[in-house]
């Protein structure tokens, strides 16, 4: 399957073409945010309030960096565990959402949300934050700066290098590998 590149917002149309396995290099504009910010979007639409951030069409990231160092535009910016989103991703998908970042599974309710909102779920590599942060080319505090590392942050980014995990199919890439290399 070759890489490709997409540029974000995505549209539905861009979603259903990305399969399992498949290698992408996303470019533009994608937001951070953990269970900390999430668990305040979602206490917002709770209230019947907006979001911070407009996430129709976007791509948020489940990472939590580490300040930058002098001349660098952020520190180590690696995937976190995205199951910690888990109870508030379907909310966030209903409304728009086209992307996730993270590492690890998804649950079935995630994907069931995946499928029926059209959108997908990547992979970052985790142990490479070094190499990832190079990727991001401008950050910028725009919620919940309270939060420290887990505010949601604007990032520009530039040939971030992602892999589709779970896709508008319903497809699992870890599924699939367990199948693959499963012992007969």
């Amino acid at each position: 399957m070759p890489q490709i590149k997409l540029t974000t917002p995505f549209n539905d149309e861009t979603i259903e073409n990305l399969r399992i396995g498949q290698k992408v290099l996303l470019n533009g504009t994608i937001y951070t945010g953990r269970d900390a910010a999430h668990k305040k979007m979602v206490e917002l639409l709770d209230q019947g309030k907006p979001l911070p951030i407009n996430i129709k069409g976007q791509v948020i990231y489940y990472v939590g960096p580490s300040p930058a160092k002098p001349g660098q535009v952020i520190g180590s910016a690696g995937p976190t565990t995205a199951g910690r989103m888990d109870a508030y991703a379907p909310r966030l998908l209903a409304l728009g959402l086209k992307g996730m970042i993270g590492k690890g599974k998804r649950t079935p309710e995630v994907i069931k949300a995946i499928k029926q909102y059209k959108s997908v779920y990547f992979t970052a590599v985790g142990g490479a934050a070094a190499l990832i942060s190079k990727c991001i080319k401008k950050c910028t505090v725009i919620a919940y700066p309270e939060l420290g590392p887990e505010a949601i942050h604007e990032l520009l980014v530039e040939d971030f290098p992602v892999i589709v995990v779970n896709d508008t199919l319903g497809g699992d890439l870890y599924e699939e590998g367990i199948k693959i290399y499963a012992i007969k």
